[in-house]
């Protein structure tokens, strides 16, 4: 693993994701509105779930990430949106197909920053570097999905 090369990238929220959670809101809704259950149970699950939706949507406009780099020795290094360079540790990862990868860092703390790579905010490149590493990572039965 030391011959794999340092992988850096520069960082902004997916929109792919918030897109994603409206239209499965929107359809949970609408399953909701079309059972026969009273429609004070429909309501108030409407409530829930645009109070989720909101949820989501705030927290991954939260995220200060605007660069991340994995050194050679496996450390990450997360250039934060006030300038500020912070050290972060792989603490999970999710590969879906060839278009997603999901990485989650520790960082100091006990805070955590979860980034989404897909199509619209991350090079084809990248992620499949980062498939390459997180696959040698997961062989050597470290941190990982």
């Amino acid at each position: 693993m030391t011959s794999a090369p340092a992988i850096g990238f520069e960082y902004r929220p997916s929109r792919w994701l918030g897109r994603l959670l409206t239209s499965t809101c929107c359809l949970a809704a609408t399953a909701l509105w079309l059972a026969d259950i009273p429609w004070a149970l429909k309501l108030a699950g409407t409530l829930v779930l645009g109070c989720s939706l909101w949820k989501a949507w705030r927290g991954q406009s939260l995220v200060t990430v605007r660069a991340a780099g994995w050194a050679r020795d496996g450390g990450w290094s997360l250039r934060m949106h006030a300038g500020e360079d912070v050290a972060g540790v792989l603490a999970s990862f999710r590969v879906v197909g060839e278009a997603v990868v999901w990485l989650r860092l520790s960082l100091p703390e006990k805070r955590h920053v979860v980034l989404l790579l897909a199509p619209d905010n991350s090079d084809a490149d990248i992620r499949r570097r980062l498939r390459m590493r997180l696959a040698q990572v997961e062989a050597a039965g470290h941190s990982g999905g």
